[in-house]
């Protein structure tokens, strides 16, 4: 049965004197990197918890495009060096093992062996990822995914997390931080934390949350280039907006923007000929959590559109400091930020480029 990630933290049982024995395998996967990561934290606590101090990570490394099936094969049959269980983890950012993978994790489905627990977390997932080898989990494990929250299923959530850092808010407090962080659960993670230190152990009021809080939702250039890069166009619209009439400045924002597109060149080229994705990410320091935005982009986009949209952040620079300057670029500044970043996040976009920029 498929669960949620909240329910398999909840079956984990950290709170409980005695915790029920962990499962041979499990597979956490989802767009909502929060989730995916602190359900994989909580199987790794409560591994820690039931005594398992050894732990495993196969990745691809190297050149590799997959990890190591044959290593990570005999790993699960191999006797523990150091203790008497192990926790082995398989990252596969893909979702998707391919066939000697998905005969690696079916083979250890059909026959686990008794001091290892099989853990898999996965950055993408839909209806089709899924085959024998997910089944297998399910068979013997469990299988969390979590799916990208819903508007809707929004208030709910942030209500769930106020009440597991043992604060209370009303209903209309509840919906104006949801409001606030549109959408984003790693600014609501981070929101109800603070809340956690400076609430006073009342019932937080729509008011007395406004207070409190600092405006998360606020439309900052972090949240911009991960909504063209989630390929957000709307969102990305809509954010520049929001910037524009809080009366920031386009050269101000611009260094970011550049450095997240020569990022995604970067990327781009290791992809091209072949390259480890995975070393280059260590190399970009971009974190896991991050890693399936950037997937997701470099598959609308090849080497070539990658750095014409660096040259074209140029160009934007170039309009922002000649606005107003006789023989330099004309144009409107925050229409030409628009449309590159509205072409980085949908490739039919990309014919606004050769537009005029005003």
């Amino acid at each position: 049965m498929e669960l949620r990630p909240e329910q398999l933290v909840s079956q984990l049982g950290l709170d409980q004197p005695a915790p029920p024995p962990l499962r041979p395998a499990y597979l956490i996967a989802g767009p909502e990197p929060l989730r995916v990561l602190e359900a994989a934290d909580a199987v790794r606590a409560a591994a820690r918890q039931q005594g398992i101090s050894e732990r495993e990570v196969f990745e691809a490394e190297g050149n590799q495009r997959e990890p190591d099936w044959n290593a990570l094969e005999s790993s699960f049959r191999a006797p523990s060096l150091f203790a008497s269980r192990r926790l082995v983890e398989l990252r596969l950012p893909s979702g998707k093992p391919g066939k000697e993978g998905a005969e690696v994790i079916s083979a250890f489905c059909a026959d686990p062996p008794g001091d290892v627990t099989l853990l898999i977390t996965a950055g993408e997932w839909s209806k089709q990822h899924g085959g024998k080898w997910s089944e297998a989990i399910g068979r013997i494990g469990q299988i969390a995914i979590a799916w990208a929250i819903k508007p809707h299923e929004l208030p709910e959530w942030i209500e769930r997390r106020l009440r597991a850092r043992g604060l209370r808010a009303d209903r209309d407090a509840v919906q104006g931080l949801a409001e606030r962080v549109d959408g984003n659960l790693l600014a609501a993670a981070q929101e109800i934390d603070k809340l956690a230190l400076l609430s006073d152990g009342s019932t937080l009021d729509r008011q007395a949350m406004e207070e409190l809080v600092a405006d998360a939702a606020r439309f900052d250039v972090f949240r911009v280039i991960d909504a063209a890069m989630n390929g957000q166009g709307a969102q990305v619209s809509r954010m520049l907006a929001g910037l524009r009439a809080e009366g920031e400045a386009v050269p101000a924002l611009l260094g970011m923007v550049v450095l997240e597109l020569q990022r995604g060149a970067a990327l781009a080229r290791v992809e091209a000929r072949g390259g480890n994705l995975n070393a280059e990410f260590k190399a970009q320091r971009i974190w896991d959590s991050k890693q399936p935005m950037y997937r997701r982009a470099l598959q609308r986009h090849d080497v070539r559109r990658w750095e014409a949209f660096v040259a074209q952040a140029g160009q934007v620079d170039r309009i922002a400091k000649g606005r107003g300057r006789p023989g330099l670029e004309p144009g409107d500044p925050w229409i030409a930020l628009e449309r590159l970043l509205l072409a980085v996040a949908e490739p039919r976009a990309a014919r606004l480029l050769a537009g005029p920029g005003a």
